[in-house]
């Protein structure tokens, strides 16, 4: 008989359910039924989340980059702020729609327009080229947590 003192160790714990000795898998990932999985409770929805974050603070980065490319980088046209603020709200609205498939793909249609607004100011283009690399990362880390 064991008493207060003298608890069971090993696989005899829990009731006389056996459970295996030895080290956790790593990183929290299991391998069910040869599929090995990311360790998430909901995979999707953490996806979405980065999706959602990245076009989140694109959209702020445009809106927060007027005012300085306006008083350092020299003259920024009325289509330039246009285009800003277009994309700036595409990137709000796609934000919010991350649980649509196709929103993955505008949001990439989103880092070539903002690429393509580089020719109304160099600035516009350097801005484009951080948010396109940055959302290729958000793909690669969407293809590896989904599959």
């Amino acid at each position: 008989m064991t008493g207060p003192q003298q608890r069971p160790t090993g696989p005899e714990q829990a009731g006389g359910v056996e459970r295996p000795v030895g080290p956790e898998p790593a990183g929290g990932s299991e391998s069910v039924g040869g599929v090995r999985r990311s360790g998430l409770r909901n995979p999707d929805k953490a996806v979405r989340g980065l999706g959602a974050g990245t076009m989140s603070l694109e959209a702020l980065v445009l809106l927060l980059a007027i005012q300085p490319i306006r008083v350092v980088g020299g003259d920024l046209s009325g289509a330039a702020i246009g285009a800003i603020v277009a994309l700036a709200v595409a990137c709000v609205v796609l934000a919010g729609m991350m649980r649509r498939p196709w929103a993955w793909h505008a949001g990439t249609v989103i880092q070539g327009l903002l690429l393509l607004s580089g020719l109304l100011h160099w600035s516009l283009f350097a801005l484009g080229v951080m948010f396109a690399l940055v959302w290729a990362y958000a793909l690669h880390v969407r293809r590896v947590i989904l599959g």
